[in-house]
């Protein structure tokens, strides 16, 4: 009977370490999985070459011949802007059977994310386009630019200017159908001809110049100067402080109607007492450019007189 119960003792011992080791066994082998997993996981995707993505992307890659992107990769031996420079290394996506969780999607992607991917080469040309209006608005650049599917040769454009602007600017687009108005519409002139829509120092993007009148003189050079005698409004407030620089019911774009109200703002004792007889038996107040013709600066007189 104690020889019985001794063997009982001592089978359960040992079916006890045959458990024990079982389940560290176990324990082991999850352990190991784990580990590899988080091997697998830290370990960084390869770029695989657009003649990989193409397998896939024939036409996207097929297109992509033409593209300013491609054409720098040329230019540094094939190693410069392909598939992977903007979507990442794709090897884990490869091996994934295309997953698409696996490689850069812009669609799926935050718009400091997109713009992070394409400052990373272009930072240099737009340092200052995190703090611009456009940048500070969630504007991204693929709001404006398409790599894959652009309409203009241009910058990548998604649609050529000014209906690409006016898409958000629904404000401003009126103003050139106005009587007096720059010909943006009819193409002479461009929306980035005065803004610069990666960000500058001027209140509406406006370009950065040392004499920011240079962003109409540069077209209205008889208004340039230097002059002798220089208007102080025009030295201060600038041309705007006159015109608008969109559009006007008014000639010259002026931003009164009456010239004599516009220069009222500033001379409005000497204007108010200027009265020259127009026509017979009526005084009316003669417009303050029929004397001081050479508003904008002369060389001759103080009082930009004729």
């Amino acid at each position: 009977m104690r020889r019985i119960s001794i063997s009982i003792a001592c089978l359960v011992l040992l079916t006890g370490f045959a458990g024990t080791g079982l389940a560290q066994a176990a324990g082991g082998g999850q352990q190991a999985a784990a580990t590899s997993q988080q091997k697998a996981a830290a370990t960084p995707a390869e770029y695989v070459g657009q003649e990989t993505c193409a397998t896939c992307h024939e036409d996207v890659v097929k297109n992509f011949a033409g593209n300013p992107h491609s054409r720098l990769a040329l230019e540094h031996a094939g190693k410069g802007v392909t598939c992977e420079s903007c979507h990442g290394p794709g090897s884990a996506h490869v091996e994934g059977g295309g997953d698409v969780t696996k490689i850069r999607r812009f669609a799926s992607m935050s718009p400091q994310e997109i713009d992070n991917t394409c400052l990373g080469c272009h930072a240099g040309t737009h340092p200052n386009f995190e703090r611009s209006p456009h940048g500070k608005a969630g504007v991204t650049c693929l709001s404006c630019h398409s790599v894959h599917a652009a309409r203009t040769d241009v910058n990548l454009l998604k649609a050529s200017q000014p209906q690409l602007c006016f898409q958000c600017h629904t404000d401003v687009k009126p103003s050139f159908s106005m009587p007096f108005h720059h010909p943006v519409n009819e193409g002479a002139v461009s929306c980035s001809d005065c803004h610069d829509v990666h960000g500058t120092f001027q209140a509406n993007n406006l370009k950065l110049t040392a004499d920011q009148n240079a962003i109409c003189t540069k077209c209205h050079m008889e208004t340039r100067g230097p002059f002798v005698y220089e208007h102080a409004a025009v030295k201060a407030e600038g041309c705007v402080g006159c015109h608008s620089p969109h559009g006007s019911q008014n000639a010259r774009m002026l931003n009164m109607p009456s010239i004599n109200t516009l220069c009222n703002q500033c001379h409005s004792r000497v204007a108010n007492g200027t009265v020259h007889s127009m026509g017979a038996g009526s005084d009316e107040l003669a417009p303050c450019t029929s004397c001081h013709t050479y508003i904008h600066g002369s060389n001759i007189n103080q009082a930009f007189l004729r």
